[in-house]
C-alpha cells in the first residue's frame, strides 16, 4: 500500500510541470513514512486515504526542509541535507512548493479532513518558532517543552491519525489521542538518542541537540538531579561547540543519574496508552506500530 503512496506523491509533483522541483524532491531521502502507515492501517487504501497520506507525507516533508535550514543542519540520514547541496533558498522555497500543493490537494479530499491537517500545520509552524526561541536560552520548564514537542512533532501525527478516522467512520478521538501520545513518545526518544547514538548512526552530529541551545527532556531530568557545580558546568555547555571530553562528561553523568532510563520511561507510559486504546479498538497492528516506537536502540 505504501507504494501507492509513493505513486500518488510522484503524481502530484509530476502536476506541477517543473523539471527542477521534480530534480529537487528525487534528492530528498523517504524516511519510514510513519504517518502515512498510521494512515493506511486505520483506513484502508481507498483513493482518498492514499491520497490523504501522499498529502501528510509531502507537508512532512516541507517541514523536515525548513527544519533543517532553522537547524543549520547539513545532514539527514547519513546524507547531505537539500540545503548543504543547493542551499538554504532553494530549500525553504521547496519546503513552501510541497505545503502548498499539499493545501491545493486538500481541497479534493474532504472539508473536515482539510480542517484537520491545516490546523495541524498551523501548530507544526508554532511549534518551530518556539523551539528556536527556547534555544535562546537553557530553559527548565518541562511544561513548555513537552507542549512544544506536541506541537512540532506530534500534531501532524494526530491529525493524520484523526484524519484517517474520519475517512473510515471512526471515533476521531480516540484516534487524535493514539496519534498525539506516539507523536510526543516518538520526539522523546528522538532526544534520548541524540545523545546515546554515535554520530554514523544517528546521521547528524551526537549532542547535536545541546550543542543548538535545545534543552530537552533528559537535560531538563539531568539538571533536577545535579549538585550545584554540576549544574554550573552543565549550564556553561549549553550553545557551545563539545569537545570529546566535555560531550564524554555529559553522557556519563546521564547515566550516573539514571537519567537516559527515567527519560525512556516516560515515553513508554504514553505508548502503552496508545497501545491499550488501539487494543480495546481490536486494532493490533496499530499498537505494533506502537511498540516499534520504544524499540529502536539506544
Amino acid at each position: 500500500m505504501l507504494s501507492a503512496v509513493e505513486r500518488k506523491i510522484e503524481q502530484f509533483i509530476s502536476d506541477l510541470n517543473d523539471k527542477e522541483v521534480t530534480a529537487l524532491y528525487a534528492k530528498l531521502p523517504h524516511g519510514k513514512r510513519l504517518r502515512a502507515k498510521l494512515i493506511l492501517k486505520i483506513a484502508g487504501n481507498t483513493l482518498s486515504v492514499v491520497k490523504t497520506a501522499a498529502i501528510v507525507e509531502m507537508i512532512h516533508a516541507a517541514s523536515l526542509l525548513h527544519d533543517d535550514v532553522i537547524d543549520d543542519a547539513y545532514t539527514r540520514r547519513n546524507k547531505p541535507s537539500l540545503n548543504a547541496l543547493y542551499g538554504n533558498k532553494t530549500a525553504i522555497m521547496l519546503g513552501d512548493i510541497l505545503y502548498s500543493k499539499g493545501f491545493l490537494e486538500l481541497n479534493n479530499i474532504s472539508p473536515e479532513v482539510a480542517k484537520i491537517v491545516s490546523n495541524a500545520v498551523v501548530q507544526l509552524s508554532l511549534g518551530e518558532l518556539k523551539d528556536v526561541s527556547l534555544s535562546k536560552a537553557f530553559h527548565l520548564d518541562k511544561e513548555i517543552y513537552l507542549h512544544m514537542i506536541y506541537q512540532k512533532t506530534a500534531s501532524l501525527m494526530e491529525a493524520a491519525a484523526g484524519a484517517a478516522a474520519l475517512l473510515a467512520g471512526k471515533d476521531k478521538r480516540a484516534y487524535m489521542t493514539y496519534g498525539r501520545n506516539l507523536g510526543i513518545a516518538f520526539q522523546m526518544i528522538d532526544d534520548i538518542l541524540d545523545i546515546t547514538m554515535d554520530a554514523q548512526t544517528l546521521g547528524k552530529p551526537a549532542l547535536h541537540d545541546f550543542e543548538e541551545g535545545k534543552t530537552t527532556l533528559p537535560y531538563i531530568y539531568l539538571y533536577e538531579a545535579m549538585k550545584e557545580d554540576e549544574r554550573v558546568k552543565l549550564q556553561s555547555l549549553h550553545r557551545k561547540k563539545l569537545s570529546d571530553e566535555e560531550a564524554e562528561w555529559i553522557k556519563v553523568k546521564m547515566q550516573e543519574y539514571g537519567i537516559i532510563q527515567k527519560s525512556f520511561l516516560e515515553a513508554k507510559v504514553l505508548v502503552e496508552e496508545a497501545i491499550t486504546l488501539m487494543n480495546e479498538r481490536g486494532e493490533s497492528a496499530l499498537s505494533g506500530i506502537a511498540m516499534a516506537m520504544i524499540e529502536r536502540d539506544f
